[in-house]
């Protein structure tokens, strides 16, 4: 019950500090949520969006999972992509992986894991794709980090891919969707470069065209 309790009394310490420093910090918090990111991370507890980004509570919309991964039938997901696109107007999503991750590192590997191996298999389709680059690379741990970029350019184009985002590119230009991976030994962040912010830097097979109403 230690760590249980050390968590309230934590809250308590919270609270008090940022009163001290703003009187109205929770007013201006409830009136409105007004984000202008989407953060899909993953669930690693090391890797606190917040936190790390030197932002504060409202600045961010979060959604995480094992590995930050995009799965077009993973309805919790396109709920949060669709709420935070559609109705909150968020200007950029942002995939954000991190080195040492221990989902895309047992995707690496052929052991069972149990229930998460059904996720896990989602990640292994990536090593698939890019299987040709990544065993080139001999030094193990360099081509584990290498899957992690991959993995996360790899999400990036799956948010890309949905509907919801390519209706809002054409009805508003936005949102623009980036990578990036976190390093837990330095704490700095890598933008991969590979942001994506209309139809035209898909291939043209996933170009999503909206039906007319009749």
């Amino acid at each position: 019950m230690q760590v249980y309790n050390s968590l309230l009394e934590g809250n308590r310490l919270w609270v008090k500090e940022t009163l001290d420093k703003n009187p109205d910090f929770f007013k201006n918090l409830v009136a409105q949520q007004t984000p202008e990111v989407l953060w899909i991370g993953c669930s690693d507890s090391r890797v606190p969006a917040n936190e790390i980004t030197r932002t504060q509570p409202g600045d961010i919309f979060v959604h995480r999972n094992i590995a930050n991964m995009v799965v077009h039938s993973d309805m919790n997901l396109l709920s949060v992509l669709d709420y935070s696109v559609n109705i909150l107007k968020v200007k950029h999503v942002i995939v954000c992986g991190h080195y040492g991750c221990g989902g895309v590192k047992a995707a690496m590997g052929n052991g069972q894991n149990g229930l998460v191996d059904n996720w896990l298999r989602h990640i292994k389709d990536v090593y698939r794709i890019y299987s040709h680059e990544l065993e080139e690379i001999q030094d193990e741990q360099a081509r584990f980090e290498r899957f992690v970029e991959l993995n996360v350019i790899e999400q990036v184009f799956n948010v890309s891919k949905t509907s919801i985002i390519q209706n809002n590119w054409k009805d508003r230009n936005y949102p623009i969707i980036h990578g990036w991976v976190y390093s837990l030994e330095t704490g700095l962040i890598k933008d991969l470069n590979v942001s994506i912010q209309n139809q035209q830097d898909l291939p043209p097979i996933f170009r999503s065209i909206r039906a007319s109403v009749v």
